[in-house]
């Protein structure tokens, strides 16, 4: 059986956890700076985990990392 291939685009956004949670950059901050908030760029520093339904698709797209 031939080896089951990783999502380039899935390997470059996810990485999993030591608890097998999915760690995720924080979405709305590549532009359009100057319209958002203090408040909303404050809250979206660092990283953040994604949901369980949403953690089970990133998860069939890195198969070899869990």
């Amino acid at each position: 059986m031939p080896k089951m291939k990783t999502k380039s685009s899935a390997k470059k956004r996810f990485k999993v956890t030591a608890n097998g949670r999915v760690k995720v950059a924080q979405a709305g901050k590549r532009h359009g700076m100057i319209k958002r908030t203090n408040k909303f760029i404050r809250n979206a520093r660092g990283t953040d985990l994604l949901s369980k339904p949403d953690e089970k698709i990133a998860k069939k797209f890195m198969p070899y990392d869990r």
